[in-house]
């Protein structure tokens, strides 16, 4: 018995570039396979920023487990039902916003990751697992293993501690929020300031350093090829919000045109 792969962790760690969808707005299943056949390697189902339930975002993460398209939970707070909650209803991972410090980076950590990694509770019957009931020591062992742990750095404070929470160990990859950066350091949407840039080569080189993957949101146009040249290889794309408005317009225009 093996666990369901995780094909963006090990996308990752092959240095390969990673591309995610957030979801605020779709509730079927079949969002997972939409993703996936338009070459997302990533759900970022947020429960920061949308009224989705806990239930939702479990029955479109366990639908998803069988796409390759891997599904990730944005928390919606620290707390540590938050993390792990998510991470047994079917998530691959969890993503946990508003980490400033190597503290808060090694108790998402404890939250998201089984003993002796971490303190997580264990429940039976993972769907990671086929829902198989696997000896307790090899379930751990391998959801550990499947599990990725992504931490958000959203503000100067959290830039200043970026090395010192990449050092923990357990977190996988450290993803700037660059809206709630840039607003924490009074230059809302001034996503190519210097200051901006310079968040971005120190977190960048954190990464690098103790063996991390760094990421990014919330630059969803040209201006991301910087950051991505930088050694940025986690990149949340856009939202079915951004996509449905895009495709929606597109669309009405072209209609328009015609007559």
């Amino acid at each position: 018995m093996t666990a369901i792969a995780n094909a963006t962790k090990e996308r990752l760690e092959a240095g390969a570039l990673v591309v995610g969808m957030g979801l605020r707005l779709a509730r079927t299943a079949d969002i997972g396979k939409l993703a996936a056949v338009s070459d997302q390697d990533f759900l970022f189902i947020d429960l920061e920023h949308s009224a989705l339930s806990l239930e939702t975002a479990a029955e479109i993460s366990a639908a998803a487990l069988d796409t390759g398209c891997t599904p990730l939970v944005r928390a919606s707070s620290h707390a540590a039902f938050h993390i792990s909650r998510p991470l047994d209803g079917g998530a691959q991972g969890i993503v946990v916003p508003h980490v400033e410090t190597a503290a808060e980076a090694r108790a998402v950590v404890d939250a998201a990751l089984f003993p002796p990694r971490g303190h997580r509770s264990v429940a039976g019957g993972a769907p990671q697992l086929g829902y198989a009931a696997v000896p307790m020591a090899e379930a751990t062992e391998m959801l550990n293993a499947q599990t990725l742990v992504v931490v958000m750095l959203e503000s100067p404070t959290a830039i200043e501690n970026a090395d010192a929470i990449a050092a923990v160990d357990g977190v996988d990859a450290l993803l700037i929020g660059t809206n709630d950066l840039c607003a924490e350091m009074g230059r809302p949407g001034d996503y190519m300031h210097d200051d901006v840039v310079a968040a971005y080569e120190q977190t960048v080189a954190a990464c690098r350093k103790h063996g991390k993957h760094a990421g990014m949101g919330g630059i969803y146009d040209e201006r991301a090829e910087r950051y991505i040249a930088m050694g940025v290889r986690m990149v949340l794309g856009g939202s079915d919000v951004g996509y449905l408005m895009a495709g929606a317009k597109a669309r009405s225009a072209f209609l328009r045109g015609l007559v």
